[in-house]
C-alpha cells in the first residue's frame, strides 16, 4: 500500500454517503486511489487493483460488517 499525493483524478464516493464523512476512490491505470472525503487535498493510499477486488469481495461476503 503505497502513500502519495495525486493529481486531479475523476474521484466517486458511495450513494450511501450522506454526510459527507465518507471515503472517495479513483481509477487509475494501475492502482485505485483513496482519500478522506473531508480533507480532500490530504493523503491519498493507493492500491493495486487485486489488492482492491480482493477488499471488495470480502466486503460483498459480508467480513466487514459489524456483528449485533
Amino acid at each position: 500500500m503505497a502513500q502519495y499525493r495525486s493529481p486531479r483524478q475523476n474521484w466517486r464516493r458511495s450513494s450511501k454517503c450522506d454526510g459527507g464523512q465518507c471515503v472517495e476512490i479513483a481509477f487509475l491505470d494501475t492502482q485505485v486511489a483513496m482519500r478522506d472525503s473531508k480533507d480532500p487535498a490530504g493523503p491519498v493510499l493507493g492500491f493495486g487493483h487485486g489488492v482492491w477486488a480482493a477488499f471488495i469481495a470480502s466486503a460483498r461476503a459480508g467480513e466487514y460488517d459489524r456483528a449485533g
